[in-house]
């Protein structure tokens, strides 16, 4: 998906700003400006399957998509208490909330008929957590899963990030719990294990690992063999990311992960078609969904002026000009640097569809993508989809002055600036007078006939 932030990316960094702490010779420019990505994530039970098939222990489960699944694998467990989790993809599924009144989105039953009955409340429902918003996101599935009764819980990640050049082990002996507060309270608590890439992890890292962790003896070996495991199923599976919280031991003294989360790289897609091939696609906004059809990158945001640019470093720019001048933009839309004139044309109509755009600032600078393509597109877009807010454009280089006489020929009122500078300002202008006519009740019309 798109590039959307100039900002630390992942939890080591994110680390390093909430605690202070040093990030094994990170530097300032590594812990500051990073790009973070929305990058592939799978639902847990998906998570379970590969670490299952990868020698990595995990409770017995299932998934099911009715009522009578819930029970019909609850009663197939043969467990003494079960867990249910909603497949939905949010943090904070615990303590979020079912739109139909139901607390928690995962659940601790003691039979297949409890379970069958809870199932059935979580299943097509909306579970609004601290992440998804008023709007919460779609509970399509439930996996019915193991209970396990803990004696120790601890955290284990492996993750990308450029803090560290690489991947990196991030460990504590303190598990199930939000592991930024925990550093936030105990630095000391998280450890982190920068891996050579080219050597992979070592012998001596994985016992590191074990022994901040607190494990010795047999709980050592077990420990460094999970690691391992988990170490080449994130290089096999182009992952950015494989959590483990908890990795738990239970009363018998075995050891299990007993919750996932996985992301994975979406530049991998072309060789990781089965990962891919596991997106669920109405855990995404259908406005990003629309946009991946025809490789636009779109992102919505809070604001009321629409950005339509190519290049995420420029729509950054873009983003940071328009909040400078006192206005906030309402998406990151990026067509990219081999878009047609359809797909601009596919932008704008996702743009438009949010009804809280009161302007649009396209920022082009054409190079392999050319301007009079944009322009194209941009005309074509303006007539044919009616569209009534003020569009305010701003082209350089390939072909910008074909693009020019497109535009000044199309009978739009499309105002071309030459100023990246005054395009966001005028832009911030104009959204405010449209805010100010629609507070006053007044229709809203830039167009000019042709």
């Amino acid at each position: 998906m798109a590039t959307i932030w100039w900002r630390c990316a992942g939890l080591a960094a994110s680390l390093v700003r909430k605690t202070g702490s040093k990030l094994h010779g990170a530097t300032a420019a590594a812990k500051w400006g990073q790009q973070q990505q929305r990058n592939l994530n799978i639902h847990e039970h998906m998570s379970y399957t590969l670490l299952k098939d990868a020698g990595i222990p995990v409770p017995k489960f299932g998934v099911a998509k009715t009522k009578a699944e819930a029970q019909e694998i609850a009663k197939n467990l043969n467990v003494k208490g079960i867990v249910l989790k909603a497949q939905v993809l949010t943090g904070g599924r615990g303590k979020g909330s079912f739109k139909n009144g139901l607390k928690g989105g995962v659940k601790m039953v003691d039979n297949p008929e409890e379970a069958a009955e809870l199932a059935g409340k979580m299943i097509g429902q909306y579970l609004v957590t601290k992440q998804t918003g008023e709007a919460g996101r779609i509970c399509n599935s439930v996996m019915v899963t193991e209970r396990k009764d803990l004696r120790k819980e601890y955290y284990v990640a492996l993750m990308m990030e450029r803090a560290f050049a690489g991947p990196v082990v991030i460990a504590s002996s303190q598990g199930g719990v939000n592991i930024e507060d925990v550093a936030a309270e105990n630095p000391d608590a998280i450890h982190y294990e920068p891996i050579n890439i080219m050597e992979g992890i070592t012998e001596s890292q994985a016992e590191r690992v074990a022994e901040k962790l607190g494990l010795g003896g047999d709980k050592k070996a077990n420990t460094k063999d999970m690691l391992f495991r988990l170490y080449d199923l994130f290089v096999k599976k182009d992952a950015l990311l494989l959590e483990l919280n908890p990795y738990a031991e239970d009363s018998d003294g075995n050891y299990f992960c007993l919750d996932a989360k996985f992301r994975f790289d979406d530049n991998a897609d072309f060789r990781q078609k089965e990962i891919f091939a596991l997106r669920d696609w109405t855990q995404e906004d259908g406005k990003e969904v629309e946009a991946a059809k025809f490789n636009l990158n779109y992102i919505a945001l809070d604001g009321d002026i629409g950005c339509l640019v190519n290049g995420a470093g420029l729509a950054m720019a873009t983003m940071d000009l328009i909040k400078l001048h006192g206005g906030s933009p309402a998406n990151f839309l990026d067509v990219g640097g081999g878009s047609t004139a359809q797909a601009v044309k596919e932008a704008f109509k996702i743009i438009t569809s949010d009804p809280k755009v009161n302007a649009i600032l396209v920022n082009i600078f054409g190079g392999i993508m050319s301007c009079d393509v944009i322009a194209e597109g941009i005309v074509a877009a303006a007539a044919d989809l009616n569209v009534k807010v003020p569009i305010v454009c701003r082209l350089q280089g390939t072909n910008v002055d074909e693009a020019k006489v497109l535009i000044a020929s199309s009978g739009l009122k499309i105002l071309v600036c030459e100023s990246f500078d005054e395009a966001a300002r005028l832009s911030v202008k104009l959204s405010n007078i449209v805010s100010l006519a629609r507070d006053a009740g007044l229709d809203v019309n830039f167009e000019i006939p042709k």
